[in-house]
């Protein structure tokens, strides 16, 4: 691991002279990248620090818990131990992921597409409910998010979006989340004090490279129309708003939501070749957990793999049969505790 990490050093302190270079500068997609990895590499480097400081609190801490004859000395080196352990396993996942991924997409930024399922206006708010809660946790990772795409109701809620999340091992920690959601709540507009139940479908891409899958221009179509907000009033006077068509599929991919039509369609086409790569892998090895049809399935209360349900404030993923409370914080971005649950199980197969 030090051998590595040297390695990495140097690679950072390479990547840094490259980022002052004119030619980079001059360059944004090069740029991009070149941030993009000196943003990654030091990351690394900086958890490995924090896994080498870590250590060595925990020896401490269980020298101290060898030596203590105090009862409440000897409980609160113990809780201490208890928790650096905790840390400690999480950091060296962390980097074992990064110098052995499992899967070549663990390492890979993603595409998020989540749309409103089973319940109306209700299920609206709840995709909205699920957008902001992976917007919190990318956050508190450090990570970046970009709107792709967006189709909003009146009162707040979403009927779909699309969003990519840039950062250092984004599909290896969210690719627990493709699948079917599905709320058991009472909605603000009940009046009777009914609960209802709804669903969102959550799909999780990984961001394919142009190199990763070439797209003819002959098989795709490009549509080009007025931006509409809610209600589907125009929201622009210019046709701006791209609809791509991958023929072969009839796959379609839409977006509005830059006043560029040029950004629009770059967009579009980010999203319609992760989707086509996805297909394209799923068809060639059916287990891989990112098949499209396996994650989103039709939206149908009967194909869920979480149940939030708010009167018992319990969230239970019915694939690995846990539960855990506190919707709140966790509807907050506080997904670590379902997520390490995910790697634990996948550690046991």
């Amino acid at each position: 691991m030090e051998k590595k990490i040297e390695e990495l050093r140097k690679k950072l302190d390479d990547l840094e002279r490259q980022l002052q270079d004119s030619s980079v500068t001059s360059d944004h997609s090069k740029l991009q990248k070149f941030a993009k990895e000196y943003d990654e590499v030091k990351s690394v480097i900086q958890k490995y620090e924090e896994l080498t400081k870590l250590q060595d609190n925990l020896k401490q801490a269980e020298e101290t818990l060898k030596e203590s004859e105090e009862k409440e000395l000897h409980q609160m080196a113990q809780e201490e131990i208890d928790k650096l352990s905790k840390q400690k396993i999480e950091l060296e996942d962390y980097l074992d992921i990064y110098f052995n991924p499992k899967d070549p997409a663990d390492k890979k930024n993603i595409i998020v597409e989540i749309r409103a399922g089973v319940g109306g206006e209700e299920a609206a708010l709840f995709a909205a409910d699920l957008y902001r809660m992976y917007g919190k946790f990318a956050e508190k990772n450090k990570w970046k998010t970009v709107l792709l795409n967006s189709s909003r109701t009146g009162i707040g809620g979403l009927k779909e979006i699309v969003f990519e999340i840039n950062g250092t091992n984004v599909y290896s920690d969210l690719k627990y989340e493709m699948g079917v959601h599905r709320v058991q709540r009472i909605p603000d507009t009940e009046k009777s004090g009914r609960i209802h139940t709804s669903t969102a479908t959550v799909a999780i891409l990984p961001e394919a490279e142009e190199s990763d899958l070439e797209i003819e221009a002959k098989d795709i179509r490009v549509d080009v129309y007025h931006a509409s907000g809610h209600g589907g009033q125009s929201v622009n006077t210019t046709d701006s708003a791209v609809r791509i068509t991958y023929l072969p599929t009839d796959t379609v991919v839409t977006c509005q939501d830059e006043k560029s039509q040029i950004k629009n369609r770059q967009k579009a086409m980010k999203v319609l070749r992760s989707r086509l790569l996805a297909e394209k892998e799923a068809k060639e090895k059916k287990e891989r957990s990112e098949q499209r049809s396996l994650q989103i399935g039709w939206g149908k209360r009967a194909e869920k793999i979480r149940t939030y349900n708010y009167p018992q404030d319990r969230i239970t993923d019915h694939r690995i049969k846990k539960s855990w409370h506190g919707i709140d914080k966790i509807l907050d971005g506080e997904l670590e505790t379902i997520i390490s649950t995910f790697k634990e199980e996948e550690k046991k197969e």
